[in-house]
């Protein structure tokens, strides 16, 4: 199995908290933690998103620290973060040397967090690249985890204005927009560039996904998720994420598994993030 969504750093984002206490640790202790989750999950690759770098020249798209822990993570690939307030040419010369040396899988965009929506002029030198160099975009889209987010620009309506002017580039809706679900589907349903993961729909940990009140919100979970993906046509474009550590590898895919016919658990567990990563 594939889980194309966790975190292994602090995302660094104004008012959003380090996720879990674990990611303030050494690369070597996550890692650690990491490689134990992985393997009783059954997931063999997973693809974690980096931190807002803030402008820091040394680290421009916010991954050493998630490299460090790769390193030490067998199946662990990286998602650097664009950052929309460093367009100038040195900045973007560096990203371009990352993403040509093949150090990131993939790139991310922090909507709602930072203000700026998706079809910003800031952004486009990075779909560019992203065009260039064959590389998905994932961008937040739905609720968030700070008070200082703007949930204008994290709809997932907004993508659909980029994924028209940049066809070449594919887009991924992290957690389906939740809760703007349908309107994610729309769009995915609309746009054949246009893909989604299934992260952060649930968070807790082992308790509380054993809690009765966990079971009624999986209940309701089940009923919107499975309308979603009908509705878009296109179970073809639909990725396994987890948002780890917000929840636990094994307990979260067990209750995809169970939310999910069977049908599509090939497509969505495996096949389509091998399509859309090109991993061999």
């Amino acid at each position: 199995m594939i889980d194309v969504h966790i975190h292994v750093t602090p995302p660094n984002l104004p008012a959003a908290g380090p996720l879990a206490p674990l990611l303030h640790e050494s690369p070597a202790q996550i890692a650690a933690v990491l490689r134990r989750e992985m393997r009783h999950a059954g997931i063999h690759t997973a693809c974690a998103i980096g931190c807002w770098s803030a402008g820091d020249p040394s680290d421009p798209l916010g991954i050493s620290k998630s490299l460090a822990v790769a390193a030490q993570t067998p199946g662990l690939r990286v998602i650097g973060v664009a950052d929309p307030t460093c367009t100038d040419a040195s900045h973007l010369h560096k990203v371009e040397q990352i993403l040509a040396s093949g150090t990131v899988v993939a790139l991310k965009l922090y909507l709602g967090y930072l203000h700026f929506e998706p079809s910003h002029p800031h952004y486009r030198p990075y779909y560019e690249l992203a065009a260039r160099y064959k590389l998905p975009v994932f961008m937040h889209t739905g609720d968030t985890f700070s008070p200082k987010a703007k949930l204008k620009y994290a709809h997932p309506l907004g993508v659909d204005e980029v994924a028209v002017d940049h066809p070449d580039v594919q887009f991924v809706l992290c957690h389906v927009g939740n809760p703007w679900m349908l309107d994610a589907a729309e769009v995915i349903y609309k746009n054949l560039n246009v893909w989604a993961d299934l992260s952060g729909l649930l968070i807790g940990d082992e308790r509380d996904f054993a809690d009765e009140a966990m079971q009624e919100q999986i209940a309701e979970l089940a009923t919107r998720l499975v309308q979603t993906i009908r509705y878009s046509e296109r179970p073809n474009r639909f990725l396994y994420g987890s948002d780890w550590p917000l929840a636990p590898m094994l307990a979260y895919r067990s209750v995809l598994q169970r939310i999910l016919p069977s049908t599509w658990h090939e497509l969505i567990f495996e096949e389509n993030a091998r399509r859309l990563f090109r991993f061999p």
